[in-house]
């Protein structure tokens, strides 16, 4: 009678988001001790690894590949091969590939055991002076303007802190549409670089990041995470309502309809739908 070996680990290792010195010792530790690494980009992470002498065999795993890798993985896994999984930076499958082959290991019953660090969101979070005790990650929003300010506008209304993900190229217009969804005075912060050399946490209102980014060509490189203070008051959530209403009935209704029924059916003061709503 053949004796099936116990399955081996998948163990989720969170990398550094620049500064080297945060891998961890465990992660470290892990990283040299398994039988292979899935890396989101193999030339980054065979970078990375070779830094800190880590010779492992690598295997692509990003959003294109990850379905059809999925099982093979798996069946390493269940033959008794310990692996490990990395993103390009930070704690893999926030907004990075990965969740289909945690489920499909822990469907298969294979034990999935994380490897805490640096996450570019949290990290954020913890130097922006915003109320921290109920947050939204959002990730990355849509790269396309319509569908970007369609999901601003459904947000508007959120109480919790919202934090995003952006990029460079992108950096300035998500602060327009912001300023636009959330309104000029709503409290933000812009963190730019973390434990990079060129770090950057600038505060203010939405207003103030804009025209900031704007002016410095310098404030629209690199990586950013957006922090937003939420909706506060009834009456603030009240009109973030409105206004996602009226986008909503000003795609079908002229500009001064539209703000006169999503008035109606939110409360939201009429004038102020109309100004802020506008003319579209």
């Amino acid at each position: 009678m053949t004796t099936r070996m116990p399955a081996g680990t998948l163990f989720i290792v969170a990398t550094p988001i620049g500064n080297l010195a945060d891998l961890s010792p465990r992660a470290l530790e892990t990283l040299r001790s398994v039988a292979a690494i899935c890396a989101e980009d193999t030339r980054h992470s065979g970078q990375l690894l070779s830094h800190f002498g880590v010779d492992k065999p690598l295997l692509a795993l990003h959003e294109h590949n990850e379905d059809a890798l999925a099982q093979r993985i798996v069946s390493r896994l269940l033959a008794g091969e310990s692996l490990a999984l990395v993103s390009d930076a930070g704690t893999p499958l926030v907004s990075d590939p990965g969740y289909r082959v945690v489920r499909a290991a822990r469907a298969a019953g294979v034990k999935v055991s994380p490897v805490p660090g640096a996450c570019a969101a949290i990290a954020a979070l913890s130097v922006a002076g915003l109320p921290s005790d109920r947050f939204a990650f959002e990730g990355f929003l849509p790269a396309k303007a319509a569908a970007r300010r369609e999901r601003l506008q459904r947000l508007a209304g959120e109480t919790r802190t919202l934090v995003f993900y952006e990029s460079s190229h992108r950096i300035a217009e998500s602060l327009a549409d912001m300023r636009a969804a959330f309104g000029d005075d709503r409290p933000a912060v812009l963190a730019r670089e973390l434990t990079k050399l060129f770090e950057t946490v600038l505060d203010g209102t939405l207003a103030g990041l804009h025209a900031r980014v704007e002016a410095d060509d310098n404030q629209r490189k690199g990586e950013f995470v957006v922090v937003v203070q939420g909706a506060g008051d009834d009456a603030e959530a009240q009109l973030a309502e409105g206004l996602r209403v009226h986008a909503i009935l000003g795609q079908h209704l002229p500009p001064s309809t539209a703000a006169k029924l999503a008035a109606e059916i939110t409360g939201a003061p009429r004038k102020a739908l109309y100004a802020r709503g506008g003319s579209g």
